[in-house]
C-alpha cells in the first residue's frame, strides 16, 4: 500500500467510507470519540497510480503496484546497524499509544518536568479516536522519533498512521486473520505477525510487502526481533519455537517447547531470550539451553526485559492479574536463577483488575538535572489506568523487597485497555546537508501547517527532504521478495 497516496485515491475498499478517521486533538472536539471529514487539498498533487483490488476468499485486498525505485543490492547482514538506541541520545518527552477493546486508540505525551526538589512527570492526550472496526490487538511506534504508528486488529487489517501529521496514511491487507504482534525492528520497516500463521516484513517507504513468511500451523502469538535486526524469534499454538532470518526473509530453525509459548522476548543486550507460558517464564541461551523456569504466582500478560537505572544488571518486568508487575533481577552469572527484588503496585484492588501490558523507555532529565537519563516503566491495567513508574527509585542493591508507586497516571474511564507501546517523542535533528529539518507542523514554506493543529491547512503536504532521507535509509537492510 502506498503510504504516499492523495486523499483522492482509495485507501481501502473495504473502508471507503465518507468520513475518515483522523488524528485530532481532544481540545479541538466536544466529544471524547472523534471522526473528521477530509479536508481537499488546495494543491492537488499529481494523481498516483490507482489501487488494484481483486476478492481473496470472500473478502477485497488491495495489490499495490510494484514501486518504481532501483532494485536493491544485497547487502551482507554485517550491514545493519546492531543496537539504534545505543548511538542515539534519550529523548526529552515520549508517546504513549493504547488499543482498546472499545475500537479507541489512546495517543498520550509524556514530558518530565523540574520541579524543586525533584521531578515531575507528566502524560496529557494528544488524541482519542475509534481506530478500527474490531478491538485493537496489538499497536507499534517506530524508534528514533516515532513518525510511523501501525495499529492491528480483529478486522484483519493493519492501518498505518502519520503520527507527526495525525493523519490515516491507509490500511494493509495482507493477512487473513487477526493481527496478534506489530514491531518495528527499525524505522523503515515494519513486521507483522496474525492468526493465519504468517509474519509479514513491510518496507515503510511505501508500504510493500517484501516477504512474506510461513511455518508456523495457526495462530502465531509472539515475534522478537534481535537488537541486531537480522533474526526474529517467534511463538505460536502449534508450541514451536522458530528462528527468522531477516535479512532473507526464511526460516532458519524451529524446536518444540512442549507448551503453547504466548510471548518471548529478547534481553536488553541479545544474550538471552525469555518464553512466557501462562504461569510461567522459560529463559534460554541463544544455542537454546534452558538456563532457567520462573514460576509466577498468578497469571502472566507481559513480561519485558530492561537495564538498571543505578547500577550494572539487567531486570526482567512482569505484569500478571495479580495487580502489579513483579521486578526480577537477572544476574550476570547466567547459572543464578532471577530473584524478585521489587513491586510495582498502585494498581485498584478490584478483584478483577490485572496488569495487560508492560513497556519501557529510557529519557533525558532536563538540562541541569542532578542525575542522569532515567528509565520508565509505562503499564495498562484492566482498570482502564495507564500508569508510569520510575525505575531510578530502585536501589542498585536491597536486602529486602522493594515497592514502587507510579510516578503519574492517566484515567481512561473504564476502558478495557488491550495493547501497549512507548515510542519516542519528536527528534529535531539537522539534515545532512545542514540545515534546519522542517517541523511536523511546517509546511514546505516554512510556515505553519494548521491543518494539522485542527485549522485549515493543507494536510497532505510532506516532507520530501524528510522522506528521501528515510528511504536512503531503508535502502539495502532486507533484500526484495523477488522470488
Amino acid at each position: 500500500m502506498s503510504a504516499r497516496s492523495s486523499k483522492s485515491s482509495s485507501l481501502s475498499a473495504r473502508h471507503s467510507l465518507k468520513k475518515k478517521a483522523r488524528i485530532e486533538s481532544p481540545k479541538s472536539l466536544k466529544t471524547k470519540v472523534l471522526a473528521t471529514k477530509a479536508k481537499s487539498n488546495p494543491h492537488p498533487e499529481p494523481k498516483p497510480e490507482p489501487t488494484v483490488f481483486s476478492k481473496v476468499k470472500g473478502k477485497e485486498r488491495a495489490h499495490t503496484p510494484p514501486p518504481t525505485v532501483k532494485k536493491q543490492k544485497k547487502l551482507s547482514a554485517s550491514a545493519v546497524v546492531s543496537d539504534p538506541s545505543s548511538s542515539t541520545a534519550p529523548p526529552t518527552s515520549f508517546k504513549v499509544i493504547a488499543g482498546s477493546y472499545e475500537k479507541l486508540l489512546y495517543g498520550l505525551e509524556g514530558t518530565v518536568s523540574a520541579d524543586s526538589p525533584d521531578y515531575s512527570f507528566n502524560l496529557k492526550p494528544i488524541f482519542i479516536f475509534p481506530a478500527h472496526v474490531s478491538c485493537i490487538k496489538s499497536v507499534a511506534v517506530s524508534p528514533q522519533g516515532g513518525k510511523w504508528l501501525a495499529t492491528g486488529s480483529a478486522d484483519e487489517i493493519i492501518k498505518v498512521w502519520d503520527l507527526r501529521r495525525r493523519k490515516e496514511l491507509g490500511g494493509l491487507m495482507q493477512h487473513q486473520g487477526s493481527i496478534t504482534h506489530l514491531e518495528f525492528p527499525s524505522r523503515s520497516h515494519l513486521l507483522s505477525a496474525s492468526e493465519d500463521g504468517t509474519l509479514c516484513l513491510f518496507r515503510a517507504r511505501d508500504w510493500a510487502v517484501l516477504r512474506e513468511m510461513k511455518g508456523h500451523k495457526g495462530r502465531v502469538n509472539s515475534v522478537a526481533v534481535h537488537h541486531s535486526c537480522k533474526v526474529a524469534l517467534s511463538v505460536g499454538k502449534d508450541r514451536t519455537l522458530r528462528m527468522w532470518d531477516l535479512m532473507r526473509g526464511k526460516g532458519s530453525a524451529s524446536t518444540k517447547i512442549g507448551k503453547e509459548g504466548e510471548l518471548v522476548r529478547w534481553s536488553t543486550d541479545g544474550s538471552i531470550f525469555a518464553v512466557q507460558a501462562q504461569t510461567t517464564i522459560d529463559i534460554y541461551s541463544t544455542d537454546m539451553e534452558l538456563l532457567h523456569t520462573i514460576t509466577h504466582p498468578s497469571r502472566l500478560h507481559d513480561i519485558k526485559f530492561c537495564k538498571r537505572v543505578e547500577g550494572s544488571g539487567e531486570l526482567l518486568l512482569a505484569g500478571a492479574e495479580d495487580k502489579k508487575v513483579s521486578v526480577y533481577d537477572v544476574p550476570q552469572d547466567r547459572t543464578k536463577p532471577p530473584t524478585i527484588v521489587a513491586e510495582m503496585i498502585g494498581h485498584t484492588n478490584r478483584s478483577m483488575t490485572s496488569v495487560k501490558a508492560v513497556d519501557t523507555i529510557r529519557v533525558a532529565l532536563p538540562e541541569g538535572a542532578s542525575r542522569p537519563p532515567t528509565t520508565l516503566v509505562c503499564t495498562i491495567s484492566s482498570d482502564g489506568k495507564i500508569r508510569l513508574y520510575d525505575l531510578a527509585t530502585l536501589p542498585a542493591s536491597a536486602k529486602e523487597k522493594t515497592q514502587l508507586e507510579p510516578v503519574t497516571e492517566y484515567d481512561t474511564k473504564g476502558t478495557r485497555l488491550t495493547c501497549l507501546a512507548v515510542g519516542d517523542g519528536d527528534v529535531a535533528a539537522p539534515a545532512a546537508n545542514g540545515k534546519r529539518k522542517r517541523e511536523a507542523n511546517e509546511d514546505e514554506d516554512g510556515e505553519d501547517d494548521e491543518d494539522e493543529l485542527g485549522s485549515h491547512g493543507d494536510a497532505n503536504s510532506a516532507s520530501e527532504q524528510e522522506e528521501e532521507e528515510e528511504e536512503q535509509e531503508g535502502e539495502g537492510e532486507y533484500e526484495d521478495d523477488d522470488d
